[in-house]
């Protein structure tokens, strides 16, 4: 009986405790615990399966529950208070960053493996005693110290961003990872305790002591932003990246450390460095220094040298060639050979006494720094090859080449360079108000020596009475240069101006007009001699327009994917390719059955169910305005129903009071597929992929769209297009509107390039998206049936290139593109539970069939389906459906109920 009563006991005690609630102060807290589930990740056992904690839902935690879980993930909960956690005694691995814990206590958590408590306000944390601890993670806190006793099986320690002035790590000796920067430690002894510590970051702390010596398995420090004055790196032999900025250092002894591939001692005191046996040493940054001479003849690796703000004079490079980025500015240095390293693909040469710059044989050149050489007259940029040229002021260790600048060169006199960069070098030096520098492809000026100025103005004599101050300047106007032997191109900047430099010589100078038929120019060509003529020579250009030429063109680009349900956003631009002044209307016809108008601007001038009408006035010869258009596409369960695949139809028309010498352009027919969901970096022919044969020799229109999906701006932002010359005529390229500024180069043939500079495209999606847009003819010599295909790589600053999708094109005669479905099928049962027949007439050709949800999500595809009769309906759930047919007449739809 006795016996019984202390079983009985024991087994009430035991179900008691089971039994016992945890108090659980922080409703946010409970609130995770209570919310944890299968389908979540906020708690998982020791299976690593997510888990409900709450396993009797009483809506309370029970000790018994607690010790079921292994992992909690709490991050990001707006946790104040962690109390009641010492109860999941059985965890393994704790998480709770971004938080606002101000205090926490895991002692009692003695088989925790791993611990992060990142971006929280914890001032004080007891970790003392666990003895299973390998990871933690406590950045970003406010703790002033940190107590690491009985934790000695610590392998990595993240502690950085606090404010301790100290760290003693007594016992650890397995430690691998430690990063303690941004604290305000003073001294740091790892000399004794750590000898298998691989990674050390101990980056801007108060640090005047640092000992690492003989930390033989260390291959990574970074110790910059200290007040060191003493670095010893004795027994450091698997040392490969060294990073030691801005310190106090006078001295870098790296004798020995012949693994090393990376050092920066930028900032320091150093006035010599001993570089022998470096090897494998690829990036070497030493500026900021004392230094008078550098020597790195014995480092056959070196992709990444800057030795800027020294004192050196001279530096051979000819064992560099593997060198792509140099940066030596801030230096008395006398000229380089640039032949040497023709794999530089970046540059920094400003704040030097450099008087000619001859960059011609660096074909992978893509960025460049010459701003503030006060002596710099000449800089030849002629590669073939150059792309995306950057020049940039700047004076910072952290230098970016963005942008085009040539800032604070007052001397600068001539700038050769590519016949597609000169546009953009032109506007360049226009806004710097450089009125004695030229710009051309002609290379022939002599710095030092005696050049020559021809110069000018371009005007537009609307009034055919002659050119005069009161005509408005033809900007951009493209010359080209000869001797007779070599021939080069100029171009006139915004306002009309041109000027270029040659040496002594005869010169034609030719003006060349897009359209000879519209336009006259005078005069036709110019002869110059030097030094017989006086220099500068000054001649001005006269463009009248030939009798009266009425031509209007029409587009309309899509901004946006259409996507069932969605708003999608068009434009409508315009333009008057003529020499007069024209009045018209502009009209847009769409299926107003399944788009409605969200919005338009300018406000339309009349509108009824499918059609918007402009009216504009006084549209000026080369001038162009553009109508903004937003539609709402319908849902897959709107009737009619719109769904993956289906084709939107588009007619922009522009009418003139007169009759238009080319009404081809006046119409626009533009077909656009709907997705469900879509790359933002894609390019469609508005044409569609089926074109009408008339258009063979005429222009087809493209639109390329990129986004920035990253995580900061993108400043540069380069398309790149491959135009197939067997089928395009590349001289007819004509860029019609885009969402940046931007300029075109087009090189080697068949490389189209479209530049964005300086744009700073967002990454946040409300605006983050650009577009450009262009036409170009097909070749006359194609024929019905012929298809042309194009795609496009867009950089995003110096990012790899992303290609898009293969925009397909096929000359045929349209078919008939929608039909009643009632007509030609019949289908049944509707409700089906499991097997769809489908009777199909004889005179139509069944190609495909496709299934679509709700959501618009194709569920199930048949392609080559001449012969099915039957769908099998039975896998899919309860709903609605969308049955699609594409056949030799076209598309049809029905829908479809599943019971």
């Amino acid at each position: 009986m006795k016996k019984f009563y202390f079983l009985f006991l024991t087994f009430s005690l035991f179900s008691i405790a089971s039994a016992q609630i945890i108090t659980i102060p922080d409703a946010n807290f409970k609130a995770k615990l209570l919310n944890a589930s299968t389908f979540n990740s906020i708690a998982t056992n020791s299976a690593g399966n997510s888990m409900i904690i709450d396993t009797n839902s009483d809506g309370e935690i029970q000790i018994s529950e607690a010790l079921n879980v292994s992992n909690l993930y709490l991050n990001n909960f707006e946790i104040s208070n962690l109390s009641g956690i010492e109860f999941f005694t059985n965890l393994i691995i704790l998480q709770c960053t971004d938080n606002k814990l101000t205090s926490l206590d895991v002692s009692k958590l003695t088989k925790l493996d791993s611990l992060f408590c990142s971006t929280n306000l914890i001032t004080n944390l007891n970790i003392s005693g666990l003895i299973s601890l390998t990871s933690l993670g406590c950045d970003e806190n406010q703790l002033i110290s940190l107590n690491l006793t009985g934790t000695d099986n610590l392998y990595v320690l993240q502690c950085n961003d606090n404010l301790l002035t100290g760290l003693d790590l007594t016992g650890i000796s397995n430690l691998d990872v430690l990063q303690c920067q941004n604290n305000k430690i003073s001294t740091l002894d790892l000399s004794n305790q750590n000898s298998s510590l691989r990674s050390l970051d101990c980056y801007k702390n108060n640090l005047v002591n640092l000992n690492v010596a003989n930390l033989s398995q260390l291959s990574y420090l970074e110790c910059s932003d200290n007040q060191l004055t003493l670095l010893d790196l004795t027994g450091l032999d698997n040392l490969t990246n060294l990073f030691c900025s801005g310190n106090q250092l006078t001295s870098l002894n790296v004798s020995g450390l012949s693994n090393l591939h990376a050092l920066n001692c930028n900032s320091n005191k150093i006035s010599s460095l001993d570089l022998t046996g470096q090897t494998n040493l690829t990036d070497l940054e030493c500026g900021g220094n004392q230094l008078s001479s550098i020597d790195v003849s014995g480092l056959p690796e070196l992709k990444y040298l800057g030795f800027w703000k020294n004192e050196i004079t001279t530096i051979d490079l000819s064992n560099s060639t593997n060198l792509e980025e140099l940066y030596a500015g801030h230096n008395p240095l006398a000229p380089l050979d640039y032949s040497k390293i023709p794999n530089l693909q970046k540059l920094w040469i400003g704040y030097t006494l450099v008087t000619s710059l001859d960059l011609s044989s660096l074909k992978n050149l893509n960025g460049i720094n010459v701003s503030n050489c006060p002596n710099l007259e000449f800089i030849s940029l002629k590669n073939g090859t150059i792309e995306d040229l950057t020049f940039l002021e700047t004076d910072l260790p952290n230098i970016q080449l963005d942008g085009r600048n040539f800032y604070n060169c007052p001397k600068l006199q001539y700038i050769c360079g590519d016949e597609t960069e000169l546009e953009a070098i032109s506007q360049k030096i226009s806004g710097y108000n450089y009125t004695n520098c030229a710009v051309g492809s002609y290379c022939s000026y002599n710095s030092g020596g005696v050049n020559y100025t021809i110069q000018g103005k371009n005007r537009l004599d609307s009034n055919n009475n002659g050119c005069d101050a009161s005509d408005i300047a033809a900007a951009n106007i493209k010359f080209t240069i000869t001797d007779g032997t070599t021939t080069g191109t100029v171009i006139s900047d915004s306002s009309g101006n041109y000027a270029l430099k040659v040496q002594e010589g005869t010169y034609t100078i030719t003006p060349i007009l897009e359209n000879f038929d519209y336009f006259k120019i005078s005069p036709t060509s110019v002869n110059v001699s030097f030094p017989t003529e006086t220099s500068p020579f000054i001649q001005d250009f006269c463009i009248t327009p030939i009798a009266s030429h009425k031509d209007l063109e029409i587009t309309l680009i899509p901004l946006e994917a259409a996507r069932p349900g969605f708003d999608t956003k068009y434009k409508i631009i315009y333009k008057n390719k003529g020499n007069s002044i024209q009045s018209g209307s502009v009209n847009q016809t769409f299926n107003d059955a399944v788009l409605d108008l969200v919005s338009a601007s300018p406000v339309p001038s009349s509108q009824t169910m499918n059609n918007l009408s402009w009216n504009f006035t006084n549209l000026a010869p080369f001038e162009t305005r553009e109508i903004s258009l937003t539609l709402n596409v319908n849902t897959p369960a709107e009737t009619p129903a719109v769904n993956n695949g289906d084709i939107l139809r588009y007619t922009t028309t522009i009418n003139s009071l007169e009759t238009d010498e080319k009404p081809i352009d006046n119409t626009f027919d533009f077909r656009q597929t709907v997705v469900g969901s879509f790359d933002p970096n894609d390019k469609t022919c508005l044409e569609g992929d089926v074109i009408t044969p008339s258009l063979i020799g005429e222009y087809v229109h493209y639109l390329i769209r990129f986004e920035n999906t990253g995580t900061y701006l993108a400043q540069n932002i380069v398309v790149k297009d491959l135009i197939d010359l067997t089928k395009f005529d590349i001289s007819t390229l004509v860029p019609t509107k885009a969402s940046h500024d931007f300029i075109t180069k087009i090189s080697d043939g068949n490389k189209v390039e479209f530049i964005f500079e300086n744009i700073n495209l967002p990454f946040d999606n409300a605006t983050n998206d650009g577009y450009i847009a262009f036409k170009i003819k097909t070749l006359p010599t194609l024929l019905v049936g012929d298809s042309f295909t194009n795609e496009a790589n867009i950089y995003f600053d110096y990012n790899f290139p992303i290609l898009t999708n293969k925009a397909t094109s096929t000359f045929k005669t349209l078919g008939i593109s929608d039909f009643e479905f009632a007509d030609y099928f019949n289908v049944y049962p509707n409700p089906v539970n499991n097997i769809l027949n489908i009777d199909v007439q004889n005179t139509i050709e069944v190609e495909s069939m496709a299934i679509y949800d709700i959501l618009g999500q194709l569920v199930i595809a048949i392609p080559n389906a001449k012969n099915i009769s039957k769908i099998d309906f039975s896998k899919l759930t309860t709903g609605n459906y969308l049955l699609k047919m594409n056949t030799d007449k076209g598309t049809s739809s029905t829908k479809i109920i599943k019971n």
